[in-house]
């Protein structure tokens, strides 16, 4: 290096720099809690890790290496050990403000990491300056736990820049719900009735379980998860699960989903299986004070009227017939239209009656026939 001339070192003796100003240097060393500047001063500057960043713990010789460029605010021309005290943070801040107010002029979506979860919202920093964002505007649905979002990178738009008053808010729910509605009219663009959709369970309920179809959530109704019957919804389905479900109806917003199938409709077999004339198998679902329903598979029930329980009088059902109970009978009447079978007990009796009659009255013929032969 050639050394500096008379001129040139008068020079630097008197140039002079004052609070506030921003100067321009040079990495020359870094220490984990300290940045040193060649400013081309006669003295050099300072960078504390308090002034470089609001992030607390950062070892500077991370983030920093010698030789490199930086801009830096003047603090103290003189820090008491001779040594000119700079600001980067503040610097940064400044300029951070500026692009947080264009941002919020021109509606910009930002990206930032969450660094602090605070009661009531979120901080997030953006070159060096805080942005709040309330509980209210973080989601478009209520959450009363935001620690998830410690560390995670969010998107939001400024919604109030007010620098004086150290205002500067952030809003992520207002992205959410135009993506949601952006996501809407898409599935509403292509879905119909009749198509088969998948979806995953985002709720269970005493009367169903609403599906996420992407945009929209589906109601899929505890009469529509199975032909047969089903005692809660919460026993066939739980959250998370992925269901692949036929659209019944869309109604606006609103989609009705089913399971039932055309193709696992248990009464399309049904007139050949139970005919009439047919003895069948049945466990008893459910009983009234007319009758007993019994199913005889997922989706069909037959009633076997009181009348038709036994050959012999019965007062009500429950008298003879226990829940859960397997019964066998006989189809006397089947109605596939309407959907209606009626069983028989005491045909089968009777059946059974006759049966043994005929066998009695065969036997007593074999016998006489044997008679006669002797004779």
């Amino acid at each position: 290096m050639s050394e500096m001339s008379f001129e040139q070192m008068l020079e630097e003796s008197l140039k002079t720099i004052r609070v506030g100003e921003v100067v321009e240097g040079t990495v020359i060393a870094v220490k984990e809690d300290e940045i040193v500047l060649n400013i081309g001063y006669k003295a050099d500057g300072i960078i504390t890790r308090n002034e470089y960043t609001n992030t607390p713990n950062v070892d500077l010789t991370t983030v920093v290496n010698v030789g490199d460029k930086m801009e830096a605010k003047v603090l103290k021309v003189n820090d008491g050990e001779g040594q000119v005290l700079l600001t980067y943070k503040r610097l940064a801040a400044e300029k951070g403000s500026k692009r947080l107010e264009e941002a919020f002029e021109n509606k910009e979506v930002l990206k930032a990491t969450v660094s602090q979860v605070m009661t009531g919202g979120l901080s997030v920093v953006v070159d060096e300056t805080k942005v709040f964002i309330p509980a209210s505007l973080v989601s478009d649905t209520f959450e009363k736990d935001l620690t998830k979002y410690t560390g995670q990178e969010i998107e939001f738009v400024i919604s109030e820049f007010n620098p004086k008053r150290r205002r500067i808010i952030g809003d992520r729910k207002q992205l959410l719900v135009e993506a949601k509605k952006a996501a809407q009219a898409e599935l509403l663009s292509r879905i119909a009735e009749g198509q088969v959709v998948e979806g995953t369970v985002k709720n269970v309920t005493d009367f169903g379980a609403f599906i996420d179809l992407g945009g929209l959530d589906g109601l899929l109704h505890i009469s529509e998860m199975s032909w047969g019957r089903i005692e809660h919804p919460k026993k066939v389905f739980k959250v998370g699960d992925t269901v692949k479900a036929l659209v019944k109806e869309v109604n606006g917003t609103k989609i009705a989903l089913s399971l039932k199938f055309d193709e696992t409709n248990p009464w399309v077999n049904a007139a050949e299986k139970y005919a009439v004339g047919n003895v069948i198998k049945g466990r008893v679902a459910r009983m009234t004070d007319f009758g007993a329903f019994v199913e005889l598979e997922p989706g069909i029930d037959a009633l076997l009227h009181v009348s038709q329980i036994s050959s012999e009088h019965v007062e009500k059902p429950s008298d003879v017939l226990k829940i859960g109970e397997e019964i066998e009978a006989k189809v006397v009447d089947f109605n596939g239209e309407d959907k209606k079978i009626s069983l028989s007990r005491k045909a089968l009796k009777e059946v059974s009656e006759e049966e043994e009659q005929t066998e009695e009255v065969k036997e007593q013929s074999e016998e006489a026939e044997e008679q006669s032969e002797e004779v």
